[in-house]
């Protein structure tokens, strides 16, 4: 009998409470105080440096945005192991260069690691049914400037640069086909993921809103996720916006 994918566990957070220290972080809305200068300097009249952080919702403010369990079908309960945020601090970005992507993450909740482009802050957690093995992932992530808009073009161009990857539970070819999907948002991109080995399939959707990218991962037994991840999707848009 043809088997869904199996609910992968998170990547790009995995070290993550090991990185939650005050030396990696910010705080919100705080610029760094600095040393009185000396009367008469120049110093004195120059202005502080701005946060850049300053504005940016934290991660407990995205933990807020994600869909509560009212939102999900009968059957599905949270994952404790998939939760996860950045609270009240934020954490330094990073860019890695991704010269060829790693397709298979595609199969894991924290998908948006394909872009090698880290945030300041987020919210993730999954709700899984046990007896299906169905699964719905959600996760808001935080940029500083334009880099969300970076994100989502990135995201835009997933299928060109993975077209097909091997599924590592079934080790059969997963095709991808991406689309836009109008009117969510600032833009929105839906990738679908379907198996000859797979009943169902599973459906990405990205989105941003402002200075944030909202991401799913739907996987279904009965069609290819893509109905509730659009449907998720926007209940997180709907939640963001007017606040990213």
């Amino acid at each position: 009998m043809r088997q869904i994918p199996s609910a992968a566990r998170l990547l790009s957070v995995a070290a993550l409470p090991l990185a939650l220290t005050a030396c990696s972080f910010s705080t919100p809305n705080a610029a760094p105080k600095a040393a009185a200068p000396a009367a008469g300097s120049s110093a004195a009249a120059a202005a502080p440096a701005a946060d850049p952080d300053k504005g940016l919702l934290t991660g407990k403010q995205l933990k807020a945005a994600l869909a509560p369990v009212s939102f999900f079908p009968a059957g599905f309960t949270a994952d404790p192991e998939d939760a996860r945020d950045t609270g009240e601090r934020y954490q330094l970005p990073a860019t890695a260069e991704v010269p060829t992507p790693d397709c298979t993450k595609l199969g894991g909740t924290s998908w948006t690691e394909i872009t090698g482009i880290t945030g300041v802050s987020f919210a993730q957690n999954a709700y899984v049914n046990k007896n299906s093995s169905e699964e719905f992932a959600q996760e808001i992530d935080v940029y500083r400037g334009t880099t969300a808009t970076t994100v989502l073009d990135a995201l835009g161009k997933i299928s060109k640069a993975c077209p097909s990857y091997t599924d590592g539970d079934t080790h059969a070819k997963v095709t991808v086909t991406e689309k836009p999907l109008a009117g969510v948002g600032d833009g929105a991109w839906t990738i679908t993921q379907t198996s000859t080995a797979w009943q169902g399939g599973t459906t990405l959707v990205a989105a941003r809103v402002g200075t944030s990218v909202v991401t799913v991962l739907v996987s279904s037994s009965t069609d290819t996720g893509l109905p509730g991840g659009t449907k998720l999707t926007k209940q997180l848009v709907a939640s963001l916006t007017g606040k990213a």
